[in-house]
């Protein structure tokens, strides 16, 4: 029976079971898991990740969680929310005022286990964490731990660094909430984004052992083409029978297998001598079937909610666009072949659409999704030459290497008498390599406590484990430090250092960095690869926060969808981009097993290449400074950016 309506700051809605969580041995889960709700249309909940975060939960029937629903206007309208929520799941509604304070710090989905410094935000982290306590909440589903793929990476790479998993975390999600927003017209553009997964969906399979399914498949064809003879065969023809049954798509058979606790594909006999010895390059290529390839995974989960919406919108009025996206029709057809997906849709009132009644007759050929110039200069990273010519040209306009002084050369921790704890050592590293990150903590420590006054709130991007935030938590007992990393096993650890140390001012979010929207007063990241020190920056400038930034990986910088090279005008009007790439490049050789002339021209690059990234923060209103770090050889990326908003 359906519960009355009551009150918003007290709307529930119970699991109708009222049974305990699986293997808690409690009438409620530890964790708790926040949703984002903004409104919602007819059977769908707004924002599109928090659809894809309850079908999910549907899928993996997972009870390990409290579920609220975050309401973002104070006046929602949730009465008819019990018609689409998930059916046996336990939902309370609350404001984005009742968020524990850590929560508040984030964008949801949010997962965190009550009272605790440990938080887990943005979809795909949070998505992969279900599945994770899913099966070790009961070990026999495991069709469900199947969905995180081979080597269990599926949506790893955090979206700034992987354009997969940006296409499927945020760019489809948004492009759909985008396309529902606008009446569909017979002239509708293809949302680019589209494009994009429909060519995703036109590259070669590439799975491991594929050479041996291919063999398979190829063994397949040529048995079909050639039907076998059997005792009453005969007799089963002239009855109007077939001589044998339509065979099995291999590549679905192969797919479903991960999905099956004892079931798998597998051959008999082997195959004909003939087939063993063919060349790999002439055996014929696998289907593409889901997001990925040949498995099912999560990110056909996280595709599924987006794409449903996106053609029961186009059912209102049929306006083209799905004859030019041949390729995601036939994905979401085969995806309803999956075990549990039509569950998962019936629990969440999804009604799966006819695309046959969508598809109009072909009069064009489907576009050619090519890719934009930026992005073709983006790629193209062969450069002819060194780098004396760059920086020559910059010497011309009056643009040279130079370091400001550094403020306290010889401060040093006491290390000796720190709690064993705090010292990198407890990271499981080297003697030699925990002296050498001893001295790179003195000089970002001493910089970041001679900056801090009591209250403020220190963030520490890209953490890892933690080496720099928990000396900084340990040495600033009067300030707040927040630990960001997207890699889970980096943060456990640093987690369990800190607990030993029994410290009461640090948290710790798994997370991109994108996804920390809390405010704070000053930034730092030790060693943040490639452009994820210019993120820090920019994270910090649009703070007003101060910043204190080591760069690694120069190699790896490169034009993004948010960033493009050089940052600063005086830089943009002396060098092209290939120009500025050749001194990244370089900026990598510093190494100590290189030559010393080499190593000097890589140090006089790699300040170059800091130097344009000061004069950009200093047009934000920033003073900026670009210092080495002492000793030098306390890394081979020595530089310090340290900018204080003036």
């Amino acid at each position: 029976m359906q519960k009355p309506t009551v009150p918003y700051n007290s709307f529930k809605i119970w699991s109708s079971s009222g049974r305990k969580m699986k293997g808690s041995g409690k009438s409620f889960a530890e964790e708790q898991l926040y949703l984002e709700f903004s409104h919602q249309v007819e059977n769908c909940i707004f924002p599109l990740h928090t659809s894809i975060t309850l079908f999910l939960l549907s899928y993996c029937d997972c009870k390990e969680f409290r579920v609220f629903l975050v309401s973002s206007k104070e006046n929602a309208d949730v009465t008819l929310l019990q018609t689409v929520l998930p059916q046996d799941l336990e939902v309370r509604i609350i404001s984005r005022q009742e968020l524990p304070v850590m929560v508040q710090s984030c964008c949801l989905p949010v997962v965190v286990k009550k009272a605790d410094n440990f938080c887990r935000a943005g979809l795909s982290v949070a998505l992969r964490h279900i599945i994770q306590k899913t099966y070790e909440s009961d070990t026999s589903k495991k069709e469900v731990l199947e969905l995180l793929g081979f080597k269990k990476t599926c949506l790893k790479a955090c979206a700034e660094v992987s354009q997969w998993t940006r296409l499927c975390e945020l760019s489809i999600p948004l492009a759909v909430e985008r396309f529902l927003s606008e009446p569909p017209e017979p002239q509708s553009p293809v949302p680019e984004e589209m494009l994009q997964l429909e060519k995703k969906l036109r590259e070669p399979v590439r799975v491991h052992n594929d050479d041996k399914i291919r063999r398979q498949k190829l063994k397949q064809q040529q048995e079909a083409e050639v039907p076998r003879l059997s005792p009453g065969s005969g007799h089963r023809e002239a009855l109007g029978e077939s001589a044998e049954p339509p065979t099995e798509n291999l590549e679905f058979r192969v797919a479903l297998s991960r999905l099956r606790v004892q079931e798998a594909p597998a051959e008999t006999t082997r195959e004909p001598v003939h087939i063993r010895k063919m060349q790999t390059s002439d055996l014929p290529p696998l289907d593409h079937l889901f997001a990925e390839g040949l498995y099912f995974t999560l990110a056909d989960l996280v595709l599924l909610p987006c794409i449903h919406q996106f053609l029961a919108h186009m059912c209102k009025k049929p306006c083209g666009i799905l004859a030019h996206l041949p390729l995601i029709a036939a994905w979401y057809q085969k995806i309803q072949e999956v075990p549990g997906v039509r569950r998962a849709a019936a629990a969440c009132r999804l009604q799966f659409v006819q695309v046959s009644d969508l598809l109009p007759t072909w009069d064009e050929q489907p576009p050619v999704l090519r890719e934009s110039p930026e992005t073709e200069e983006k790629n193209c990273l062969h450069f002819i030459g060194g780098p004396r010519p760059t920086i020559s040209k910059l010497m011309k306009k009056g643009i040279e290497a130079k370091f400001s002084p550094h403020p306290c050369p010889t401060w040093t921790l006491d290390w000796s008498n720190l709690p064993a704890a705090v010292s990198p050592e407890e990271g499981k590293m080297s003697t030699e390599r925990a002296l050498r990150k001893q001295q790179q903590l003195n000089n970002l420590v001493s910089v970041v406590t001679n900056m801090a006054k009591p209250g403020d709130v220190v963030v520490d991007f890209c953490s890892g484990g933690g080496h720099v935030g928990i000396v900084l938590a340990h040495m600033l007992p009067s300030c707040q430090v927040v630990l960001i990393e997207n890699k889970e096993l980096s943060l456990v650890r640093a987690k369990k250092r800190s607990d030993d140390l029994g410290l009461s001012n640090i948290w710790f979010i798994q997370a991109n960095l994108d996804y920390f929207t809390g405010k704070f007063n000053i930034g730092v990241a030790l060693h943040a690869c490639g452009v994820a020190t210019d993120m820090v920056i920019e994270h910090c400038t649009k703070a007003q926060a101060a910043f204190v930034t080591c760069p690694c990986c120069y190699g790896f910088i490169q034009n993004t969808l948010k960033f493009t090279f050089p940052r600063s005008e005086p830089f943009k009007e002396v060098l092209s981009y290939k120009e500025h790439m050749i001194l990244c490049r370089f900026a990598d050789q510093t190494a100590v097993q290189l030559p010393q002339e080499r190593r000097l021209i890589g140090k006089q690059c790699m300040c170059l290449v800091d130097l344009d990234r000061a004069w950009a923060a200093e047009e934000h209103g920033y003073s900026v400074q670009v210092i080495s770090m002492e000793p030098e050889s306390c890394s081979p990326k020595n530089n310090m950016i340290v900018g204080v908003p003036v």
